[in-house]
């Protein structure tokens, strides 16, 4: 299986020839929750939903000054069993014709299709053969801004996009908006991280500061870091399953996309994620020193989908999050 995915990835242009090796795995739903400890720590009933995959340490207020994530986190959901980070994205509704909303499931990746939502992880460690310097504990992050809806604001980010996924293996066509029309096979969203850190700072106002894309080119073609440490590259892949809605009698009279993101956005330009980390002790470094690839790794632990698809976490926000009657919006946030 492993063999048949690093041909893909090769086939896809993943791996480019100064590539390695990544961590490719699955991350398992753990829960839907209107929390963003990042953003909005502390607040029960953040101004938008989210899905969210890892430890279940996961909570509204993650102070990383009283907070031991690996410690504190009795399972994860992600196959790599000493990774109880926590990894998060808005989340995506239908809009139907008749003023409906309806949220959007997010389904396995290829190879990964027994699991539970969730979405597809990697951890790239260099495409030139580079040392990279694994997070440390504490360390967190976000990329992308919500607020944003034009294509220029959008490109400030690197390599935020969406595949209109014309069966499983689709990985060309990468777009900056939503697709335009249905997708066979889902819309998978993409989400690659800055890949340089400042080496001091575990995190920042805007949570974005301390790290930057490379300061030419993109990580994939070996772009040098500013005056600070190469980390990996953290990329998330997120499937939805928008195939229940492909019939376009069902779309917008007008015949705009019908797909809108949590926090109000129907044109994709303000795709974002957050990220905080908490594996438990070195064992990312040591997948990164040892140039593991791909969904297992010897030095490091493992665990079956199925045993991740049992970590769960309760909502604590209580409110329907599989849709409503209406859609409002205050301000740059939408109600869901």
């Amino acid at each position: 299986m492993l063999l048949r995915w690093s041909l893909a990835l090769v086939g896809a242009g993943f791996l480019l020839p100064g590539a390695s090796a990544l961590l490719r795995f699955s991350c398992s739903q753990l829960v839907v929750e209107r929390l963003d400890p990042l953003v909005n720590p502390g607040v029960v009933g953040s101004p938008h939903l989210h899905q969210i995959i890892g430890g279940n340490s996961f909570n509204a207020s993650m102070d990383p000054k009283t907070l031991n994530i690996p410690e504190q986190a009795t399972c994860t959901t992600c196959t790599f069993a000493e990774d109880f980070s926590n990894y998060w994205t808005a989340v995506i509704f239908f809009r139907a014709r008749n003023g409906t909303y309806k949220r959007v499931q997010q389904k396995g990746n290829v190879y990964f299709e027994e699991s539970n939502g969730g979405m597809t992880v990697y951890y790239i460690p260099s495409y030139n053969n580079t040392k990279v310097t694994a997070f440390k504990p504490g360390f967190r992050m976000i990329t992308g801004d919500p607020t944003i809806r034009t294509e220029a604001e959008a490109k400030r980010y690197r390599q935020l996009t969406y595949t209109c996924l014309q069966d499983p293996m689709t990985r060309t066509g990468e777009t900056l908006d939503m697709p335009k029309k249905p997708c066979p096979a889902g819309i998978m969203a993409n989400l690659r991280f800055p890949t340089c850190w400042d080496g001091v700072n575990l995190d920042s106002p805007d949570h974005a500061s301390h790290v930057s894309y490379p300061e030419s080119g993109t990580f994939e073609q070996g772009g040098p870091c500013p005056a600070s440490h190469p980390i990996p590259q953290l990329f998330y892949e997120i499937v939805w399953d928008t195939t229940p809605f492909n019939d376009k009698s069902l779309w917008p009279e007008d015949g705009s996309q019908p797909f809108v993101w949590s926090y109000g956005d129907a044109t994709g330009f303000g795709n974002h994620g957050d990220y905080m980390f908490g594996w438990k002790g070195n064992a990312l470094q040591i997948a990164m020193d040892t140039n593991c690839n791909g969904f297992r790794c010897p030095e490091l632990g493992y665990q079956e989908i199925k045993k991740g698809n049992q970590c769960t976490k309760k909502r604590v926000v209580d409110e329907d999050v599989d849709g409503c009657k209406a859609h409002r919006t205050s301000g740059r946030h939408a109600s869901h």
